[in-house]
Parts: structure tokens; sequence; C-alpha cells
């Protein structure tokens, strides 16, 4: 259970001088030894990017050959103020992230750890600017895409979790914890067998599958129609990506304040415990390798969907 992990992380970044440096302090009280923060300003305002790296027994910062799994709270920002007051849906995936980085400090600190690394990053802004978006608005950010995946992808991951809230379309029309298939290097791979397994577990139900397009998984900024930026990461980095969307039966604005679940948020998180766990020690897969090589022989390359394309 990560339920008090979920109920304290919301606790300190449901204020409106929610900032990196609070979330630093929460996590070296923990014990956390690797803990870094840094403002990154925008046209539109700024933001404190927080990553946090949980070495494993068999990690590669100890020199260890177990791959390294990231973790991304994907969102605009935690509010909207001064035009919404208090937190915001969007945030619930930075919640998640955090609370799986909390839970894993705590699991050292009562002598459970991890085979490989985990690298949990998010970023904090109270007062993120709101958009217009169909069917309903969606958060803005301080800052651009680029500027997030820069600061969020990191090149060790051997694979990345992506969570972010999905609750503004009509896609998705089930309250609870749904997963993307893979994407990697401009394909929309199979779903991984290894995730649903885990998801089925992890919730006592069917897994769900959000379901996405091409145009999703293409860079912010080409003027095409995206669910949410919880593939982003996907474009910038080779390694496989798998989207954790939270999601709501009904259609629920990203800037919208009271439409956080703590089950649904826990929920989350503890499915990306236990990918963490099992990703480590090789028990869990993301994508079939020898399918892949297979497909980009027949079909070449898709690296182009990564970039902006042509004008």
């Amino acid at each position: 259970m990560l339920l008090k992990q979920v109920i304290e992380i919301f606790d300190i970044t449901d204020r409106a001088n929610a900032s990196g440096n609070l979330v630093k302090d929460y996590f070296e009280k923990l014990g956390a030894k690797d803990v870094v923060v840094s403002e990154v300003k925008g046209a539109k305002g700024k933001t404190d990017f927080v990553k946090i790296r949980i070495s494993g027994t068999n990690g590669k910062s100890k020199g260890g050959t177990a791959k390294t799994l990231g973790i991304l709270g994907r969102l605009g920002g935690l509010g909207a103020r001064p035009t919404m007051i208090g937190f915001v849906s969007d945030g619930d995936g930075a919640v998640s992230a955090l609370s799986v980085a909390a839970k894993l400090v705590d699991m050292q600190n009562k002598g459970d750890f991890l085979e490989g690394d985990v690298v949990v990053s998010t970023h904090i802004c109270p007062d993120a600017p709101t958009q217009p978006h169909d069917p309903v608005p969606f958060m803005g950010s301080p800052i651009t895409m680029e500027q997030c995946n820069a600061e969020e992808v990191d090149s060790e991951c051997d694979a990345i979790l992506s969570c972010d809230t999905t609750k503004g379309n009509k896609v998705m029309n089930i309250r609870g914890v749904a997963i993307t298939p893979t994407v990697k290097e401009g394909y929309i791979l199979k779903v991984s067998n290894d995730l649903l397994d885990i998801m089925q577990i992890t919730t006592g139900k069917l897994p769900n599958v959000l379901a996405i397009t091409t145009q999703d998984i293409t860079p912010y900024g080409n003027k095409l129609h995206h669910i949410n930026s919880i593939l982003q990461p996907a474009t910038a980095t080779d390694a496989p990506v798998v989207g954790v969307a939270i999601t709501a039966e009904s259609t629920v604005p990203g800037c919208a304040t009271g439409a956080s679940h703590f089950v649904d948020i826990e929920m989350s998180a503890r499915f990306m415990l236990e990918v963490a766990k099992n990703f480590g020690r090789g028990t869990c897969s993301f994508y079939d390798e020898e399918e892949f090589t297979e497909i980009t022989n027949r079909y070449g390359s898709m690296k182009h969907l990564q970039t902006q394309g042509n004008n």
C-alpha cells in the first residue's frame, strides 16, 4: 500500500507555495540520498524540476548491470492559480510518481532493495496557465515540452513509465488506471503482456488499455491533435515508453479542482512500483526485441515521427 505516501505527497504539493525545495526537504528527511532540484524558466513563468534516483543493489549507479527504470510524473502544473484555487486534476501524475519514490526510499529504510536503479522525475508548479482544448480545457505549462523532456528524460533509463492524468477525452471512459501500447522510436508496438499481468494483479481487475494514435506520439507544436502529453517522452528517447493513464468515466478538465481520487492515484503508483521491482531483476519486458528488429528490417526507421516533420 502507498496510501501514506500519496497523502503525504499531496499535503506538500496542494499549496500555493509548493516548490521543488519543499519536496526535496521531504525526501531528505525520509533518507533519500540523491535528490536534485532545478528551476527552469519559460515564456509563461517558471517551475521546479525534481529528480530522485533510488539506487539498486545491482544498479548502474553502483557499477552493476541491472536495467534502470524511469518513472515520470507528467503534467502542466499542480495548480492553475489564480484562475483556479487548489490542486488540479492535472497534477495526479506527479503525486503518483513521487509516491513511488517515497515508497522506494521507505522500503530501503526497512531493508528491502530493488536490483535496478529507479529514476523518478517530475516538476512542481502551483500556478501554471490553462489553454483551450477539445473536449475540455487543457492545463498549459510555463515551459515548453522540449524543456520538459530535456529535464525529465534521463539517458540512462532503459525503459520509461510516463504517468499522466488522462481524463479530458472521450476515448477512455473507465475510472481507474490504464496503460498504453509500448512506443519506441516512432513505432506503436503491441501492449506488453508482462505489464498487463502486473496491472491485473495490482488492480484486481482485467487491465485497461488506452487507445493511442500516430498523432499522440509526435512532438507537441506540430498542429496535430494529441490526447495529452503522456507519450511526449517517447519523442526524446530511443528507450521504450509506456503511458500510465489515470482515467475517469466522465470527461474531466485538467484544470478542474476537487477531481483527484486517492484510490486511483495509489493504484497507479502501486502498479509502477511492481513494474520497478520486476524490471530491475529482468522479469518484466516492455517489448519483444526480436520482433522490433524484424519490424525495423522490414519497414525501416520511424524516427521521423519523433521530429516536427515537414512544414
